[in-house]
């Protein structure tokens, strides 16, 4: 075997260097080796390179967490190195993680692996919770033998670290390194040799028994940037490590340790906006999971929101919070992560949802439901406080998390076990927090509490339920209450707005409410009436509620989530799930009911106007409308029946109306409804049938406020309900509309503009 870099036992040696392409070079034998990357043959946006990323020594390369990595074949493994079980193995590589696999079912993420644990053969050099680490390997004396990383010794998040692994059978030893110094080391019986993974590929960034996670996607894959791989059939000492280590510091960094820019291991949302279902001008994260945004707050000029999200992928697993900032809700920012699980006693298991406040000094403070698994219950509530203003950024980047929770479910308060997503809010006579649970046998509540200090919480009672009974479909368990005041009615009577994401047996998860009163005294809720009202009646398009009271505007605004409606499959193959909603303002009618709206700086967006007509009948706009196309619109109409009792637009439409979406409006039901029967020929995509509610116009016109954005369709009709729809046409030339009826109609007002993406 040739030894082209002149390094003594060199077996594998990958630079990635490359910077560009869809291979790595392996430098001893000079062979290349494919990158496996979901973007490489994409269906739904251009095909894309790996990613490649500034290296330690030129470059290195990216793997996104859930499907790059790289596999050596068994026949080039076994042309290259022979048979014989090895009496030593090195391994030397640059790290910088982004994320860390929550280690389920007690694997590790690898780095490289070739190994077999079940049956006690090869090896396998990988991270685990919280950036700990391990070198494991299958030896022919003693069997599966470890080593892991001590405390304190972890591998940091977006930092570069220099990682050996070291097997020495004649010594009986293996050992850890990070950066040039040893850090553990284990005795393993002297003499002992290496088993051979027979049969087994070389993995770089994927475990070889990888857990899988919804049958589609694989656990325990790398998430970050690896650079200069190499891989030697001897014992490298620890004078050779230390000396590699310091040569890079002083040839290339002056003697420093090298720093990963954010820019460089950051989610990028580059390769994904092209695709042609992803929403433009919608709210959400570069790449990967996200569920419901939460935790709106204004501070020094800017909006900040926040958001479930998982950084591995596009799946549901170890949730983060995502960080957004706007100075007008409607362009957003990336930011870092804001809260991650951490390896301590409050929530290393998962970072859940919350609310936004301020404390005593006026400064942004985070509330969030801290999951760990090994508490009883697994949720508590817990404390996040800003570095700002000692850190100088208003951007609010960094959060450092209070120690213990701050409310933990007893027996008897709630349904025990269900106790998540507290909404606090301040007054002049201190901190109040909503929780979403239930009563046991009674159906969901939000429980509620009170602090005079922000960290002491007493407990009050359930702040507001419903009769399971007469309203089955409002479930078992709440999530996710907001509170918002709404002013005072005709009578001069203050009024609120409750809402809630029903869950568990029997529920209907979408975002209902009731209009009513607060009783401060008691901390409860007295609705106007029992029975609760949909926003939204779509169908689990438009969940996850959160809300807060603008502070430049004094309008209430909401915001949610707008699910995805995708096989998981189809979701591995987009690189993304999820977005959120389009910002609404919420308030109180003249005539008691909830009024709904599209906030006014959504016309920010506005390009081209494409048409704007009145007064025209149904033929006449559908002559006009044929000059229009576009999946990113902004759409105003209003229409008069005449003989017509079903009437509305037909989206996303192909010439020859072979896949198209109708939104209508059914008089004789009182309905707003969207049929999805011809929306897509494609046979892995779900959406379908015909969906929608209620809607009372009385002898009103019906005004319709459109917005598609590629696969998003929201539709907001008379200022009092929304249906929000997703839509994944097969064709690519499904971008015409239609206004549709069973009869004579008019069409009194119809504009249309082009849309502008936020990114």
């Amino acid at each position: 075997m040739s030894q082209l870099t002149g390094e003594q036992g060199l077996m594998m040696h990958w630079a990635f260097d490359e910077g560009a392409g869809r291979s790595a070079l392996e430098q001893v034998s000079q062979s290349r080796d494919e990158i496996q990357y979901v973007l490489n043959q994409a269906e739904f946006t251009e095909p894309a390179d790996p990613q490649w990323r500034q290296g330690v020594e030129g470059s290195g390369l990216l793997f996104d967490g859930y499907s790059t990595s790289i596999a050596r074949p068994v026949c080039e493994l076994d042309r290259n190195q022979g048979a014989e079980p090895l009496s030593a193995l090195s391994i030397g590589v640059w790290v910088a993680p982004r994320s860390y696999d929550w280690g389920y079912e007690g694997k590790l993420a690898a780095i490289v692996n070739r190994h077999n644990r079940e049956c006690e053969q090869g090896y396998l050099l990988g991270m685990f919770r919280h950036g700990r680490w391990s070198f494991q390997l299958g030896l022919d004396q003693g069997g599966w033998k470890e080593v892991w990383s001590p405390d304190g010794d972890e591998l940091p998040k977006h930092e570069w670290s220099y990682v050996n692994a070291v097997f020495n059978g004649e010594q009986g030893v293996i050992k850890l390194y990070l950066n040039g110094r040893e850090i553990a080391s284990s005795e393993v019986p002297v003499g002992s040799r290496m088993v051979e993974a027979v049969g087994t590929d070389l993995l770089i960034g994927k475990n070889n028994h990888s857990s899988r996670w919804a049958g589609v996607f694989h656990l325990q894959m790398f998430s970050g940037i690896l650079d200069e791989l190499k891989i030697y059939q001897r014992a490298l000492s620890g004078e050779e490590i230390a000396a590699s280590y310091r040569q890079v510091l002083d040839s290339l960094y002056g003697g420093i340790k090298p720093q990963v820019p954010y820019d460089e291991i950051k989610l990028d949302r580059a390769p994904l906006l092209l695709d042609r279902h992803r929403p433009q001008y919608h709210a959400s994260p570069p790449a990967h999971w996200m569920n419901e945004p939460h935790a709106p707050i204004y501070f020094e000029g800017q909006y900040h929101l926040f958001y479930q999200h998982n950084p591995l992928g596009p799946f549901f697993y170890q949730i983060h919070w995502g960080h957004w900032v706007s100075e007008d809700l409607v362009h957003w920012r990336d930011l870092p992560v804001a809260l991650a699980p951490e390896r301590d006693q409050l929530a290393p298991d998962g970072i859940w949802s919350g609310s936004a406040t301020y404390d005593a000094e006026g400064l942004p403070v985070l509330f969030f439901t801290a999951g760990n698994d090994s508490a009883s219950p697994n949720q508590s509530v817990a404390l996040a406080r800003s570095t700002y203003p000692a850190d100088g950024n208003p951007d609010l980047v960094l959060w450092v998390k209070h120690r213990e929770p701050l409310i933990v479910q007893q027996k008897g308060i709630g349904a025990f076990g269900d106790f998540r997503d507290p909404f606090v809010w301040k007054d002049d006579d201190g901190w109040y927090a909503l929780v979403g649970s239930g009563i046991e046998g009674e159906g969901g509540a939000a429980l509620a509490f009170v602090s005079k200090d922000m960290l002491n919480w007493t407990y009050k009672g359930p702040f507001f339920q419903a009769d399971l009974q007469r309203f089955p479909y409002l479930g078992p368990i709440w999530e996710l209450p907001v509170l918002l005041p709404l002013g005072t009615d005709k009578q001069g009577e203050n009024k609120h707005l409750l809402l809630v994401s029903p869950v568990g047996d029997g529920a209907d998860v979408e975002v209902f409410y009731w209009i009513g009163r607060l009783d401060k005294e008691e901390l409860s809720f007295i609705p106007d009436q029992e029975e609760p009202e949909l926003i939204d009646v779509g169908d689990f398009h438009f969940t996850g509620p959160s809300g807060m009271v603008d502070p430049k505007t004094g309008r209430k605004i909401i915001f949610t989530i707008a699910q995805g409606d995708r096989t998981s499959e189809l979701e591995y193959q987009s690189g993304w799930a999820h977005n959120a909603g389009l910002p609404l303002s919420v308030y109180l009618r003249d005539d008691g009911r909830l009024g709904i709206e599209p906030i006014q700086e959504l016309q920010s967006l506005r390009g081209e106007k494409r048409l704007s007509l009145r007064d025209n009948s149904l033929a006449e706009a559908n002559e006009r409308l044929q000059e229009i196309q576009g999946d990113m619109l902004e759409i105003q109409l209003e229409i008069e029946p005449d003989s017509a009792q079903q009437f509305g637009i037909k989206l996303r439409r192909t010439p020859d109306g072979e896949e198209e979406t109708l939104l209508y409006y059914d008089s004789k039901q009182s309905m707003l409804l969207v049929d999805r029967t011809k929306t897509t020929l494609h046979p892995g995509e779900r959406c379908g049938g015909i969906q929608g509610g209620k809607l009372e116009l009385a002898s009103e016109n019906l005004r319709l406020h459109l917005y598609l954005d590629r696969s998003m369709v929201e539709a907001y009709a008379n200022s009092l309900k929304s249906l929000t729809t997703r839509v994944y046409p097969s064709r690519r030339d499904a971008l015409g509309l239609e206004i549709w009826g069973d009869g004579e109609l008019v069409v009194r007002s119809m504009e249309v503009w082009e849309m502008k993406s936020i990114w």
